[in-house]
């Protein structure tokens, strides 16, 4: 559905799939009573024709906004993600809108699915903090009018208003900051390559031992963990290492969790608080001034973020072309030790 395209309808579905609205319409709401081969043909018209059902067509008067803004995090549980979305419903509400939240726990195909219900409930805009994996419903052929706006995140070949925070500067200033105190086997844990945070903060970790002549150890590096648990599995080989790395870069506060969880439990288990790699995490995370050993922090405002991104949304709405060039807006960072 290009840009300024209309819907299309349940009577399209049904011609293109060679069934009746009715099953449409039955197929849509959870299939009761419809054949598992006509579900089939339903549901790949519905992805052909960019269909989305439209969950507020009985609430809304003809040409009556949603007042609704569709937010899309990848983690609920982490309190950046939080705050992130205090800020896009700080500038909603200035506006007179209500956000709508939603957790993707950094699947694909549930960031599809809900953004798909988004739109079926007739979302002003969206708020996307993109899961990395394949984007073809954050397209404009996908979205039609509805705007956009990616935060904390890229995604490849979408050309759309994005806000950012300088991973690579960041990345780069806080690998310095254990260089000069003397480290030069120092570990990165990071998540997936495919996630652009990922790979912008690995550039700046690269970039700051490049500086010094030192080339990544490949032993170092773990970039897979998208979760606390796979964090503390990672820092754990990182630790069994006969040459251990004595400092460690970590790419975001999950993954800084995870490194500390391993850390204390060989605390816990008669290893004592010293020998311990100092750490350098990109992102604040809850208690990083109680930790046992050194943690350098670099932190952002989340809930300017989410602002930002917010700002953004509403002067795409609010623009009388609503199509013109994307804008890029990349946020400081702060590199500081926790305080201990």
């Amino acid at each position: 559905m290009a840009p300024g395209t209309r819907q299309p309808t349940i009577k399209e579905v049904a011609a293109s799939a060679g069934v009746s609205p009715m099953t449409v319409s039955r197929t849509l709401a959870g299939g009761v009573n419809v054949r598992p081969d006509l579900q089939a043909k339903v549901l790949a018209a519905v992805k052909e024709l960019g269909y989305f059902r439209n969950e507020n067509a009985r609430s809304l008067r003809p040409g009556q906004a949603s007042g609704l803004i569709g937010v899309a995090i990848t983690n609920l549980g982490n309190p950046y993600y939080g705050n992130f979305a205090l800020g896009v419903e700080e500038v909603a509400a200035k506006h007179g809108k209500r956000i709508v939240l939603g957790n993707t726990g950094e699947d694909c195909g549930r960031e599809a699915q809900l953004v798909a219900d988004f739109i079926g409930r007739q979302v002003e805009g969206l708020v996307v903090v993109p899961s990395g994996g394949a984007a073809e419903h954050l397209r404009a052929d996908r979205l039609g009018d509805t705007p956009i706006v990616l935060a904390s995140r890229q995604v490849a070949g979408l050309d759309v208003d994005t806000v950012l925070l300088d991973d690579v500067g960041g990345a780069y200033q806080g690998t310095l900051s254990l260089l000069e105190s003397g480290h030069t086997r120092i570990g990165f844990l990071g998540n997936v390559p495919s996630v652009s945070t990922g790979q912008r903060r690995y550039i700046g970790y690269e970039k700051a031992l490049a500086e010094r002549g030192i080339s990544p150890d490949a032993r170092l590096i773990q970039r897979d963990q998208q979760d606390v648990e796979a964090a503390r599995s990672a820092m754990e080989r990182l630790l069994d290492l006969p040459d251990a790395p004595t400092a460690i870069f970590s790419a975001n506060n999950r993954n800084t969790i995870g490194a500390l969880k391993e850390i204390g439990r060989r605390i816990r288990s008669g290893a004592g608080a010293t020998g311990f790699p100092a750490i350098v995490s990109f992102d604040s995370f809850e208690l990083s001034e109680m930790m046992p050993v050194p943690v350098t922090v670099i932190d952002s405002d989340a809930r300017q973020l989410g602002r930002e991104a917010a700002e953004l949304l509403f002067a795409r709405l609010q623009a009388a072309d609503s199509h013109g060039p994307s804008r890029m807006i990349e946020l400081p960072v702060t590199v500081s030790m926790a305080d201990r």
